[in-house]
């Protein structure tokens, strides 16, 4: 159909008109809406992550979304079934924390903030199939999270123990890393300082995964954030040994394993470091050290492990009064407690080499203990004297010394035969074996919170932790629920619903009153895109050939916390038999930051936040498009500048008068170089603008648009109303249509065309159109340019060496006399030696 234009929109350019108009026209004939089951053209799923529900649209949102929706609309006029959804990370402790201060339900604060950030998107002219939309704090979906938990339980990946976290002793509460502020680390709600505590929490295993989330091969991601993912996972090779501890009197004999990746230094330990968090702690610590102990481990509790491995910090410990034995000397090592050691790397305990690690060397130093080397450098004559050493010999080179069995091997990377020396004796001797460790630790998935997943589990006197069958889910958060400022979670407080029944005896029980992390709600969202409303499943197994998602976009900073979960997640699905595939996403695009006018953060505190809304109904949604991909490369980001946008209405302004130029007369005639050049402008832009939105590199395919436009400004006089001109405007608005949608619909309608652009195929170049009749070439002498020539496009060495010689400068600055070599670079530069 073409689409008839009312009367009041017939005259100037006005955005705010045109573009509600539009957005209605979309919505009522359901131009973006997607039936996935439609396989006549190839499925892209093109996904960026999903927004929190804070209440309002900032410009960050439209940084994140806009571009991100132009490159969908792209790929959709090539031909592409695509597949682009929106939905909300709903639960989270912001709405809790609304309800204290605002004394307002959380679902009402979520809910309210969705409605008003949905219209918000919907004036960005985005093309969200709204009907596939998700929002996690719905029963609906939140149901599945817990379908999830009970099969993860029953496989083993969710399992409880007791594990350390920050908590305040004033709330009486656990807290999650953003309720702990400053650098002193104390709780956001009363500014007590916070307290590591070990209680009760529920973890998913990501840790049987993690060699696996070592391999990238089927993934074209950034290589830094697979480098932060490989960082983050931190495999390690190396021994874990065992130092065993004779308690005498007080008790049997305990073991102390530590994992290093140098077991060639074993006979050159003179002491044992465990962890303050270490539960041997307790147990070896002797009387007399008790006190000093218990305020060291309380101490260490309040630091971040940020600040405990700080490697500029002076390195602290006190003693335990135990000892150890050294496995390979046989010799006694005192056992002491550190807080540059933590309890979730390797064993929670290190042995120490004092010799041959600084860290250990700046150690021994400050309490005198002993330091014995065990490696003789390259160039050393004999072992160095450790009441003379400077600093520790970190022994990448060298032969050992002093090590028994393994005296005189050579040590260092190039060698690669004291380590695997020192494994094969531990390995015989039986006192430890090669391993290998992770740095990576077990998702620690336990909010002692309201507004989340409820866990699916009660605990039964009688049966122990039991799963909530699967034909009682969801299991929903109640509605009349008292929130207080201590702190405590309203599901612990709440009369009844914590009360029920064991699902296997029938007996009393309790609900578990814990509520699931929030990445737990993003690390699988996207399937359940594709079926919002399923109920046999968490999506609908007849969309597998939507998967995995073919594109996602979002910022570098969840890398190692959301991208990493939802890759675990994948493979968790996949050996639930979900899915047949790897991964969760094939290729993933990092976009930059939007800043503020100052070159700063946007925050309010600054004063620098910028309101999409009130640009939108200054300018319009398009030229807020455009100038957040205009101002500059997207992986970058870059400050806002208000001025800039302007020159982008002004070009909007351009193209609108432009699209609507008639011819003063008859029609020009359709030939001559005027129209040639602009066919050549044309298909070159049709290039260019493709392969940068292909690439992301929206800033340089609008600068490409801006190009044609001035050139359809100084040909407007001579061509307006050609087939020429007739050809460019049209094709001109095509490639327009991704990037200023509602401009490139109102333009397509008013010449005429049929409803929509934005159904349109992208229009094809002709690369023999599109090359240059002519190019300049520079001429140097000796290496300076000193003249330029204009020479047939493709034009071969000899014709270049001929046409920079034929020049007038040239001949004068080479004196009438020949070069005496000439270097010629096809299409690039002639360069005369004289």
């Amino acid at each position: 159909m073409t689409e008839q234009l009312p009367p009041e929109r017939t005259a100037r350019y006005d955005p705010a008109t045109l573009e509600a108009h539009w957005q209605q026209q979309w919505d009522a004939s359901g131009l973006d809406r997607i039936d996935l089951q439609d396989h006549t053209r190839p499925p892209y799923y093109f996904l960026t992550m999903l927004p929190y529900p804070s209440g309002n649209l900032h410009i960050g949102h439209w940084f994140t979304m806009a571009p991100s929706d132009t490159r969908a609309r792209y790929l959709r006029m090539c031909g592409k079934q695509v597949f682009y959804p929106i939905g909300f990370d709903a639960f989270g402790l912001p709405a809790e924390n609304a309800a204290i201060k605002r004394n307002i339900h959380p679902k009402q604060w979520t809910y309210a903030n969705i409605a008003n950030m949905r219209q918000q998107f919907r004036t960005m002219g985005a093309i969200f199939p709204w009907d596939h939309e998700v929002v996690t704090c719905d029963p609906e979906y939140y149901r599945w999270n817990q379908w999830f938990f009970i099969q993860f339980y029953k496989r083993g990946l969710a399992y409880r123990k007791f594990a350390p976290v920050d908590w305040c002793p004033s709330c009486n509460t656990t807290l999650a890393r953003e309720q702990v502020v400053g650098d002193d680390r104390r709780c956001e709600r009363c500014d007590t300082p916070v307290i590591k505590k070990d209680l009760f929490q529920w973890l998913f295993k990501i840790t049987e995964y993690a060699e696996e989330l070592l391999d990238f091969r089927q993934l074209q991601w950034p290589e830094r954030v697979q480098l932060l993912q490989r960082n983050w996972i931190g495999r390690s090779t190396g021994a874990e040994i065992v130092f065993s501890v004779d308690r005498g009197a007080e008790g049997p004999p305990a073991e102390i394993r530590v994992f290093t990746t140098r077991p060639d230094t074993l006979w050159g330990a003179t002491f044992l470091v465990l962890a303050p968090e270490h539960p041997l702690v307790a147990e070896l610590t002797t009387p007399a050290e008790q006190a000093a102990v218990a305020a060291y481990v309380l101490q260490a509790g309040r630091q971040s492990e940020i600040e405990r491995l700080a490697e500029d910090r002076e390195k602290t410990g006190v003693p335990t009064g135990a000892t150890a034995r050294n496995p390979a000397t046989g010799a006694p090592i005192p056992i002491w407690i550190a807080d540059y050691v933590l309890l979730g790397y390797g064993t929670g305990a290190i042995m120490a080499v004092p010799a041959h690690d600084q860290r250990d060397f700046a150690f021994a130093r400050r309490y005198q203990l002993p330091i014995v080397p065990v490696i003789l450098p390259p160039d050393g004559d004999s072992a160095p004297d450790p009441a003379t050493m400077p600093a520790a010999y970190p022994g990448d080179g060298g032969v050992m010394i002093h090590s028994g069995p393994i005296d005189g091997i050579p040590v260092g990377p190039a060698a690669h035969q004291s380590v695997p020396a020192a494994i094969a004796y531990l390995e015989q001797t039986g006192q430890g074996r090669g391993a290998v460790t992770y740095r990576l630790r077990d998702w620690l998935i336990s909010r002692q919170r309201y507004w989340g997943t409820p866990i699916p589990i009660v605990y039964c006197p009688h049966c122990g932790e039991i799963p909530v069958p699967e034909d009682q889910l969801p299991i929903t958060l109640p509605e009349d629920v008292d929130f207080r400022p201590t702190g405590e979670s309203p599901l612990k407080l709440h009369p009844t619903w914590r009360f029920t029944s064991c699902p296997q005896c029938g007996g009393p029980a309790e609900r578990d009153t814990d509520t699931m992390d929030t990445f737990v709600d993003s690390a699988w969202y996207q399937y359940r895109y594709l079926s919002p409303h399923y109920t046999a499943g968490p999506f609908d197994p007849a969309y597998r050939a939507w998967l995995p998602v073919t594109q996602y976009t979002g910022g570098i900073e969840h890398a190692v916390m959301h991208l990493l979960y939802t890759r675990f997640w994948t493979k968790a699905m996949r050996d639930l038999g979900l899915v047949d595939f790897d991964e969760p996403m094939i290729r993933l695009f990092n976009q930059g930051i939007i800043l503020g006018p100052d070159g700063a953060r946007m925050s309010k505190s600054r004063g620098n936040v910028i309101d999409p809304d009130d640009l939108v109904a200054t300018y319009g949604a398009d030229a807020v498009r455009c100038f957040l991909m205009f101002i500059g490369p997207w992986d970058q980001g870059g400050p806002w500048n208000t001025r800039g946008i302007e020159g982008i209405v002004r070009w909007l302004g351009r193209v609108w008068t432009i699209a609507q130029a008639v011819a003063p007369g008859p029609a020009p005639a359709d030939h001559g170089a005027g129209a040639a050049d602009l066919q050549r402008r044309l298909h070159q832009t049709i290039r260019d603008v493709g392969e940068h939105t292909d690439q992301f590199r929206f800033n340089t395919a609008i600068s490409a648009m801006m190009e044609l436009t001035n050139a359809l400004v100084k040909a407007r006089d001579a061509l307006a109303g050609s087939a020429a001109w007739e050809t460019t405007v049209r094709t001109f608005l095509l490639l327009l249509a991704p990037y200023a949608p509602h401009l490139a619909e109102e333009l397509w309608a008013r010449r005429g065309y049929a409803y929509s652009i934005h159904q349109q195929p992208w229009p094809a170049w002709d690369p023999a159109l599109a090359a240059e009749e002519t190019v300049e070439i520079p001429v140097q002498i000796n290496g300076k340019v000193r003249d330029k020539i204009q020479a047939p496009a493709g034009a071969d060495s000899a014709t270049l060496e001929q046409l920079a010689l034929a020049r007038p400068r040239i001949q004068e600055l080479l004196g009438g006399q020949p070069p005496r070599r000439v270097i010629v670079v096809a299409g690039k530069l002639v360069n005369l030696l004289a």
